[in-house]
């Protein structure tokens, strides 16, 4: 016999508080409801939690999808019940599982009466077991015809009322199990994301990419302007930072010779959470020898749209009020025009650091002092020209001030072989023609440090291995990185980022 369990020592009743027409008692009476089961379940010598497997041969949507060719063919399914009408000798149930739900349809002389007795007892929330013949009732409904019940493992906590749901939005973040059973479109969402970044990797595998993986852990967090999240490594006695970026470590395999190489993978920046925004996100970068920004520009237009055909079925997006259109060639502005077109200045024409803030002052966009002109002419950008980028755009030509890791422009040295897209103003991807010269990019390093001794705590380290490499040769290289929870955004129709991550970081409650 089992050992019993105590009410008091089990304290789901106190996360699942946000259904008013659920008060805190019935919550209680049901869970010891729930307990009593379970205890005289361990006292008839029936441990609930005994059973090891189950033989699963089919699942919901595939009998549902496919009638003709199961009808009264023997299945066997598991997963949660969620609804249960006894009736005497018969009755109905609700089983979901992986795909979906379906029906069943229990009966005191097919699985027998000891059996049934134990099943009028099982409880919403239950993990079942059902072997049977399928078939579809006067009403139509697909069913299965149970011959065999068994409970796979006793749930104890209480689910949500159907009717009212589950939607606390909060909550939901939080308790994202009882959502993925709760909301089905939920479950959805995070099967496209899986879907998603399957077909990028069938993309590029068929680009003759080589998928990598790079450390997390790093001395230097370089390659992306962000604050990192600090730890001590007690084994070595040293400080370590998590990973901001994937791209010095990539770039390093370039100069090796693979040529072309991507990882998908987490990152962490230690700054605040939006709607677009979680400290610990995924990232992909990917980097290919012997092409520039031109060629990443290609091969991101090609992807997102294979991305969509394969995923979604349609290269037009819904996305909130908007459609995407991911069907024409994506639009192509410089930095320069779109703040111009934008906001009405035209920093062609702006001649020095100077002149930048005075026009800042009256265009009240915020800078720092020692912002630089290409410093304020991102800053004008971010302030007039994101939102109003809701077709796909790439913008290219940003100023070096703001690109330490990039080419300049061979016709124009403030400006850089640079590009990022966007979507809904969104930044969707930033690009680069990968700086390759190292007694350049020791120059425009040593520049981040100036600034990182002023207090920009976002501002690049010299990363002495780096340059290294560089000195050993690069070869001319084109890089990307992407945002992965927000290609899933727009792919899954989500509004947030937390709508898209499994567990998202929220503030503990204490």
């Amino acid at each position: 016999m089992g050992e019993l369990y105590e009410p008091e020592r089990i304290n789901m009743s106190e996360n699942v508080n946000e259904v008013k027409e659920q008060t805190q008692e019935d919550i209680n009476k049901l869970e010891k409801a729930k307990l009593d089961k379970l205890n005289e379940m361990l006292a008839a010598g029936k441990n609930p939690f005994e059973i090891t497997k189950y033989d699963v041969t089919n699942h919901s949507m595939e009998i549902k999808d496919n009638f003709d060719s199961f009808n009264e063919k023997t299945v066997s399914l598991a997963g949660r019940l969620m609804l249960k009408r006894v009736m005497g000798k018969a009755s109905f149930a609700n089983i979901q599982d992986r795909d979906g739900n379906i029906q069943l349809y229990v009966a005191r002389d097919d699985i027998g009466e000891d059996a049934y007795k134990d099943f009028k007892k099982f409880d919403i929330g239950d993990i079942i077991g059902v072997k049977g013949f399928v078939f579809k009732t006067q009403t139509g409904e697909i069913s299965v015809h149970a011959k065999e019940v068994v409970l796979l493992s006793k749930s104890i906590g209480v689910l949500p009322e159907k009717f009212h749901g589950f939607q606390d939005r909060d909550l939901r973040y939080r308790q994202r199990y009882i959502d993925l059973i709760m909301n089905p479109e939920v479950k959805k969402t995070f099967i496209m994301r899986s879907k998603i970044i399957k077909e990028i990797r069938n993309f590029l595998d068929g680009r003759d990419f080589i998928e990598v993986e790079t450390p997390m852990l790093v001395e230097n967090a370089g390659g992306a302007n962000a604050r990192p999240f600090e730890t001590h490594f007690n084994a070595l006695d040293e400080d370590r930072k998590l990973r901001i970026s994937l791209e010095l470590y990539l770039k390093r395999l370039i100069v090796g010779g693979l040529e072309r190489v991507y990882e998908i993978g987490r990152v962490f920046r230690n700054e605040g959470t939006d709607t677009k925004h979680n400290p610990e996100f995924t990232l992909m970068e990917l980097y290919q020898a012997y092409t520039d920004y031109e060629g990443m520009m290609e091969l991101t237009e090609s992807m997102f749209k294979h991305v969509a055909e394969k995923v979604v079925g349609s290269l037009k997006l819904q996305y909130g009020d908007n459609v995407i259109d991911l069907e024409k060639p994506f639009a192509k502005i410089s930095m320069i025009d779109a703040v111009k077109k934008y906001s009405g200045v035209d920093f062609t024409t702006i001649k020095d650091d100077e002149e930048a803030k005075k026009i800042a002052k009256e265009k009240n966009v915020e800078f720092l002092e020692h912002h630089k002109k290409g410093d304020i002419l991102n800053l004008f950008f971010d302030e007039f020209v994101e939102k109003e980028l809701i077709q796909p755009t790439f913008v290219i030509d940003h100023p070096i001030e703001v690109s330490p890791l990039t080419k300049k422009k061979p016709s124009n040295p403030e400006l850089t072989e640079r590009f990022e897209l966007y979507i809904n103003g969104y930044e969707m991807a930033n690009a680069y023609s990968e700086l390759n010269d190292p007694i350049d990019q020791r120059e425009r390093f040593e520049a981040q440090e100036k600034l990182k001794a002023l207090g920009d705590e976002e501002a690049n380290s010299i990363d002495e291995d780096f340059l290294t490499a560089l000195k050993i040769g690069m070869p001319p290289t084109g890089g990307i990185g992407y945002g992965i929870d927000r290609l899933v955004m727009l792919m899954t129709n989500s509004q947030a980022i937390r709508d898209v991550l499994l567990f998202p970081t929220l503030k503990t409650i204490e």
